[in-house]
């Protein structure tokens, strides 16, 4: 995949206006909203049993957020998960915290087993701890690195036959074939509470439009990595909160051209 396949897939997202049915953590709700707005994208947000099955199968893309979970939501998640499965809708499941409660794990690789997840996004403790493997995790927030990340991602894609997308100063794409790593983004991100949890969302939108996962991906995190170094050199003096809300207006603004000049990925 090139620049091209990038600009025109993000073109794809914004006339197509897919719905995400997302069922997330109530610390991001309204910001993973109005990011998949900026985007182009149109979010709902369904938690209730009664409906929650009936959505995702007219969906765009179901996004699974297990960030302030309990047993209700969960149960929730699967039904709406597999109601997805039926109807040829990409789940993308993003672990929150898996690895920091035995619970939380055991809610995480539950969900994995029971739910065909299409792409798994998190970061390296996250997406570790859900494939069985020992990595420390500090609440919600990857522990030191101990081991290659690439590795690790193509290790976990290819024991739970998903693509997983590990996230990270350089961010790791991979089928368990095919692996991509992408170097857009900026390190205020790690400042404003949600902006990964966006990032699955946004992610969730890119697969709603292009069935090929991995370069959906691809495609969502340079978009949303070069979306925030130009909203970081616009506030590069005011801090997060000035960084968000230009980040949303960067959302909504990234440009092909902005895109050629600044999209940093490779195969590896």
């Amino acid at each position: 995949m090139d620049k091209t396949t990038i600009s025109s897939t993000l073109q794809k997202v914004r006339m197509e206006n897919p719905l995400i049915h997302n069922i997330t953590n109530v610390v991001v709700t309204n910001f993973t909203a109005n990011g998949l707005l900026s985007l182009g994208a149109s979010p709902v947000m369904a938690y209730a049993p009664e409906e929650t099955a009936d959505m995702a199968k007219i969906a765009g893309a179901l996004v699974l957020n297990i960030g302030t979970l309990n047993r209700a939501e969960v149960e929730s998640m699967i039904m709406a998960g597999k109601s997805a499965n039926e109807h040829g809708v990409p789940v993308i499941f993003d672990p929150v915290g898996a690895g920091a409660t035995r619970y939380r794990t055991e809610t995480a690789q539950q969900i994995m087993k029971e739910v065909k997840i299409s792409i798994l996004r998190g970061n390296a403790a996250e997406i570790a701890n859900v494939a069985g493997k020992k990595w420390d995790i500090k609440g919600v927030d990857a522990g030191e690195a101990k081991g290659s990340f690439a590795d690790l991602a193509v290790s976990a894609a290819a024991s739970m036959n998903t693509t997983v997308v590990i996230t990270g100063k350089e961010d790791i794409v991979t089928d368990g074939q095919t692996t991509f790593m992408v170097r857009n983004g900026h390190p205020i991100l790690t400042k404003v509470t949600g902006t990964g949890c966006l990032l699955t969302s946004v992610i969730g939108a890119f697969a709603a439009v292009e069935k090929k996962l991995g370069r959906a991906a691809v495609s969502a995190l340079v978009y949303y990595g070069v979306a925030a170094e130009l909203a970081a050199a616009k506030t590069a003096d005011l801090g997060p909160g000035s960084f968000q809300i230009e980040f949303l207006n960067q959302l909504s603004l990234v440009s092909d051209s902005e895109i050629a000049e600044l999209a940093s990925f490779a195969k590896i």
